[in-house]
């Protein structure tokens, strides 16, 4: 469960640490499962007989430096997961060693391994995300309020922020080839060695296939080349895990306790995705060839979208969409590096909007608790029939000429967006519609008089909303005001009667979403979640950051 640190250049801080250190919640599973979590079988075998006379840690799997992946070490016989100065070289070689067993490739190099306080950990979180300030901040407000997971009281960048905070227990970092875990001690350090494994494996990917070189422009564009990564990186958990339970002496922290996460369920889900869909996504591609071959193949050829991870086998290359700056002399499109400030969050993406709610048994929501959470609680459906169709979108933020965005606090009163969405079909385009729609009654929007297909909200998500449906094309424009939406796009909200028209939102298996006529009574789905599954997803949650907390 690891992040790593190599997003492009043009990426703001802020999102390269959002996706970069989501070790956070990504064992989320109760009972210890990890997401996806599959039937591991034996996995690369070597026995005695079959290894080497003279082996090589460049060339014999499951061997590093001296040390075999079966190899007994003095920490093993100790109660807890204590680990001196002297000792760790060890545990890191063996460790090594068992990645190698598993996943069937060798490491090229030495990968060093640091272990630091949380109050260190805290101290480089705090200083990557302070540096996110002006244009930036702006955009980031912008983009969670377009998703209505941070309202405008809530800064996005603190939000972000406190899904870390005293959290991490570990990372690998392209930049210095290194693993760092962290500690709640770091006097008496505890090593969790599947946590280790799933960093190390990061480091043999980058060694064999280079994280760093992949283009990740776009949170869609992360979630899809996380996808192959991470779904890897999994996997590889998984099955090392198993292994320590059945045939290997392995270090394992104590479980320590926590206060319950205090989580944004939007982004969440949003970051969440690949964790939770990418080991299927590799047991694709090990179906496909001789076993780890199509894995190894993938990287020269990732996933292009979300989409082709939620859907393995599928492929789905984003379309190229241009948003046309059709605002007035008063209204400008934000940039940053000189660029339009532009966010593509994708299939994943549109599905965390629509099910953030899910976790509230008191709240609805358009994708509810029994088709979003899998029956095994194990992680999230996210192939769902409002966002199935999705082709491409685009995110552009907009500000007012008078907007102060020194003052990114200030700046969201006058700022707006474009958000252009492209589907399949125009059949598709509808289901997305009925669900946006849903989503904005859920937030007590109000029909505008006289104004066609165009929504105002007064709290939380303050602001005038149009929608415009132009056959596979949905287009949504938000600013401040209905007057100023036509300044933000040219031609928004025009006079006259609601011009679109869909049917009844669309059916899937275990489907418990909202309905669009807003009836309180208790047995409306959305309201009616059973309360089993939303307590074991919130203690999914809780489970997972406690685990984290107690050294991941």
């Amino acid at each position: 469960m690891g992040p790593y640190l190599g997003m492009s250049s043009r990426r703001t801080r802020t999102v390269a640490v959002l996706l970069a250190v989501s070790t956070l919640l990504l064992l989320a599973a109760v009972g210890g499962a990890v997401p996806g979590a599959l039937s591991v079988g034996p996995i690369g075998e070597t026995t005695e007989g079959d290894r080497a006379n003279d082996p090589t840690t460049e060339g014999t799997v499951g061997y590093v430096e001296g040390y075999w992946y079966d190899d007994e070490l003095a920490v093993d016989d100790r109660d807890g997961a204590v680990v001196e100065d002297d000792e760790l070289e060890a545990v890191v070689y063996r460790s090594m060693a068992r990645v190698e067993e598993i996943r069937g490739l060798t490491f090229e190099d030495d990968v060093p391994v640091d272990v630091i306080s949380r109050e260190e950990f805290e101290a480089d979180n705090d200083d990557l995300f302070a540096d996110v300030e002006g244009d930036e901040r702006v955009q980031l407000n912008v983009n969670a309020e377009a998703l209505f997971a941070v309202d405008r009281e809530t800064d996005a960048t603190e939000a972000q922020e406190a899904l870390y905070g005293g959290t991490v227990g570990g990372y690998y970092e392209p930049a210095t080839d290194q693993v760092v875990l962290v500690s709640d001690s770091a006097e008496t350090p505890e090593v969790d060695e599947v946590i280790l494994g799933h960093e190390l494996l990061h480091a043999l990917q980058d060694q064999q296939f280079d994280l760093s070189s992949y283009d990740r422009e776009t949170v869609d564009q992360d979630n899809a080349k996380n996808g192959l990564i991470e779904g890897d990186a999994v996997w590889v958990e998984t099955a090392y895990e198993q292994r320590c339970s059945e045939e290997w002496d392995c270090l394992e922290p104590a479980d320590a306790t926590s206060e319950p996460p205090d989580v944004n369920w939007v982004l969440y889900a949003t970051i969440f995705q690949p964790y939770s869909d990418g080991p299927d996504y590799v047991d694709h591609l090990r179906e496909q060839g001789d076993d780890w071959d199509a894995v190894d193949t993938a990287y020269d050829d990732p996933p292009a979208s979300s989409s082709e991870v939620i859907r393995p086998g599928e492929d789905r290359e984003p379309a190229e969409i241009d948003v046309e700056d059709r605002s007035n002399e008063s209204w400008s499109q934000l940039e940053i590096d000189g660029e339009p400030a532009a966010e593509t969050y994708g299939e994943a993406g549109l599905v965390s909007m629509f099910a953030g709610d899910a976790h509230d048994s008191d709240e609805p929501s358009v994708i509810g608790p029994d088709a979003f959470f899998e029956s095994d609680l194990s992680g999230y459906d996210y192939d769902q029939p409002y966002t199935d169709g999705w082709a491409g979108d685009v995110l552009v933020s907009y500000v007012a000429d008078d907007a102060d965005t020194d003052d990114p606090a200030a700046a969201a009163d006058r700022a707006g967006y474009v958000w252009e969405t492209e589907w399949t079909s125009s059949e598709e385009a509808e289901q997305f519609l009925a669900g946006y729609e849903q989503h904005l009654e859920l937030q007590d929007a109000e029909a505008v008089d006289d104004r066609q297909d165009t929504y105002v909200i007064d709290e939380s998500y303050p602001g005038a909303y149009y929608i415009d449906h132009d056959g596979e094309t949905v287009t949504i424009v938000n600013a401040p005001s209905v007057e100023e939406l036509a300044a933000v796009d040219d031609g928004a909200a025009p006079e006259g009667e609601d011009t679109i028209e869909v049917d009844d939102a669309p059916e899937s298996e275990g489907d418990d979403g909202a309905e669009a006529d807003g009836d309180e009574d208790d047995s409306i789905p959305g309201f009616g979640a059973p309360a089993a599954v939303v307590a074991a997803a919130i203690a999914v949650a809780v489970a997972t950051v406690a685990r984290v907390r107690s050294n991941r």
